[in-house]
Order: C-alpha cells, then structure tokens, then sequence
C-alpha cells in the first residue's frame, strides 16, 4: 500500500507467513514534513481496562480511561519492544523494533462494543531544536499477534528484535542451557571477561510473579555462583549434576555462573582455573533458543 501525506510518502507492505499467527508489517517512509508528528493507529476490537508496556526485565500497566488528572496527562507513554491490551481471556500483542512512544484511547461503539486504539509514535518534525530532525528516508517493522497474552507479547518482542540468524549447519544435541519454567527468560549468554572458559547465564522473572525453575546446561558443570553485573562472586549455588535450582521474586534478575568440567571441582567456586581459552564476544539469546 502507498500513502501520501503533505510532501512525504509512505509504503507499506503486509506479510502474512504461512501457518503463522502474526501479521507483519513493514513501513517505509520518505519523511519531509515540519512541526508534525507520525503515528501508526491501530483500532483494535478489545475492551482493555489498561495497558501493559515492556520496561527491561519487565513490564507497566497504564490505565486506558482519563478519570483522574493524571490519567488525562498520559498522553504519551513508552515501551521498549512490545505493548499488550487485552480483556479477559484474549488480548493483541504488538510489538516494534525502533520507536518507543505511544498513546492509549478508548471509545463505545454504536453496536455497545469497545475499541481500543493504540497509537505508535514514528517520527516527529519539531522545529527546534533540530529543524531538520526526522528528515529523510525511515524503515519500521512491527508485528500484530491477536489472541496473545503476556508470554506471547515477551515472545514476540523477542522474535522481532532478535530473530534467529543463519548460519552454518551444527550438530544436534543439547541447548547450551535451558529453564523448565515459561515465566523465567534467560537474557544472555555467555563466556566470562576473565577468560577463565565459565559461562555466564542472566536470567529474570518476566510476569511479576515467583518462579521456582531449574537452570540446566548442555555441559558438565563443576560449580555454580550468583554473580553482580561485574561478575564478582555473592553467593555458592548448589548444583545437582549440570543443573542449578533456582527461585526467583516478582521481575528479579538473577546472573549466574557456571564453571565448565576440567576446572577445580574441589573448590566449587567458578573463576578459579587459570587454562586459558580464549574469551569470545558476548552472545545474546532469544528464550525461545535456550528454553529447549
């Protein structure tokens, strides 16, 4: 489909994958307006009493209805990959790869039915500070999945943003590690900046809820500890075989760190091998690659 608006273009292909149950759409725009603002509306047959914005390693819920001052004042709001609204039993997940703002509206139709529209913000055309902000040539993908819930609204704004990449055919086996409950996503992977060959795994709690799961990995595991970002040791984490048994409060985020089988069993503390393999750039993982 071609738009005009003022002086821009916009192109927009609609791409149904067979046996998929999202519609993708791709938007390209050749943006050349001043003191204007781009959305992307999206009117949906949904009774939402709020809405549900991804934050990192979580998500918001917002009010749809202005009863209050500050309700009425939300008039831009944000999320990072993903925005879901829904009523009881079903909800549309929408997900983006580029923009972060939108609005939230709702209004009764003739027939008694609701419509909730959501609003995506793409580009603006301000004035100042920059007059020529915006200007030019852009490209979003978005995707719609109707019939979603939360963990399908995570998923998608996985997929879209991190989809899976092609490479040269490997032999079948374990995933590297995997979680055996839905609600826990494992984040990244991989090996420490020290360079002793340990694997470190972060991993949160993705529906606000507590989770009781087993990290399990595809290697042999000789020691396990919680980590801080800085990969300093705050805690000895039993292990049983290759797995760790982990319990997580509502949206924490846990980093853990796996020692590899040919280090010092003894010590049960990952970091202590001095072998060195040879570090590699860190691996970022969709939860759908390492869940199994």
């Amino acid at each position: 489909m071609e738009r005009t608006t003022g002086r821009s273009t916009i192109t927009q292909r609609l791409i149904l994958t067979a046996g998929s149950r999202v519609l993708a759409v791709e938007t390209d725009v050749d943006w050349r307006e001043r003191d204007t603002l781009l959305k992307a509306a999206w009117a949906l047959d949904v009774h939402a009493e709020h809405s549900t914005g991804e934050i990192q390693f979580g998500h918001v819920e917002r009010p749809t209805h202005e009863n209050t001052a500050r309700e009425a004042a939300m008039r831009e709001m944000w999320a990072h990959r993903w925005i879901h609204v829904g009523e009881h039993g079903w909800g549309v997940a929408l997900a983006g790869d580029s923009t972060y703002g939108y609005d939230v509206s709702r209004r009764t139709r003739a027939d008694a039915g609701t419509t909730t529209t959501v609003r995506l913000s793409l580009l603006r055309a301000a004035h100042s500070p920059d007059p020529h902000a915006d200007r030019g040539e852009h490209h979003f993908r978005h995707t719609v999945r109707p019939g979603a819930g939360i963990g399908e609204a995570i998923g998608e704004g996985y997929a879209l943003n991190l989809p899976l990449r092609p490479g040269a055919p490997a032999p079948a086996g374990a995933p590297l590690v995997a979680v055996d409950h839905p609600d826990v996503v494992v984040e990244a992977v991989k090996l420490a900046d020290d360079r002793s060959g340990d694997v470190v795994v972060r991993l949160y709690e993705s529906r606000g809820g507590r989770a009781r799961t087993r990290l399990t990995a595809g290697f042999t595991v000789t020691g396990a500890c919680e980590t801080d970002l800085l990969e300093e040791t705050l805690a000895v984490r039993p292990h049983s075989g290759d797995a760790v048994a982990l319990t997580l409060r509502p949206f924490q985020i846990l980093t853990i760190r796996l020692a590899r089988g040919g280090g010092t069993a003894d010590s049960g503390t990952p970091g202590s091998r001095t072998a060195g393999s040879r570090a590699t750039s860190s691996r970022t993982a969709r939860a759908g690659d390492v869940r199994g």
